[in-house]
């Protein structure tokens, strides 16, 4: 049974958006549970598309679903916690 959906918070007058990140764990952070941390201080709905985790990095693609705002502040959160994010480029095929 899935899970329900969080509502988005911010303006109720923004669209939900879609925006899908690599992001790159350093070695400090692997262990954390920075995606949950992710999804509960922010209004976002967190979808992990592939991942990849060693001892030394982890990488992450991740589609997030919220709000504008709500996105641009966890994406924000991310970057001050030390995780690099970075866009997707999607191909014609998978947009």
């Amino acid at each position: 049974m899935a899970a329900p959906k969080k509502k988005a918070a911010g303006s109720r007058f923004e669209k939900p958006a879609t925006s899908r990140l690599w992001l790159m764990y350093p070695p400090g952070l692997i262990q954390s549970p920075v995606l949950w941390e992710l999804g509960h201080k922010f209004a976002l709905v967190t979808n992990i598309r592939q991942a990849s985790v060693t001892e030394s990095i982890g990488i992450v693609c991740i589609e997030l679903e919220g709000a504008p705002s709500e996105i641009a502040s966890g994406v924000r959160w991310l970057r001050q916690m030390g995780v690099k994010a970075e866009p997707v480029e999607l191909t014609a095929l998978e947009s």
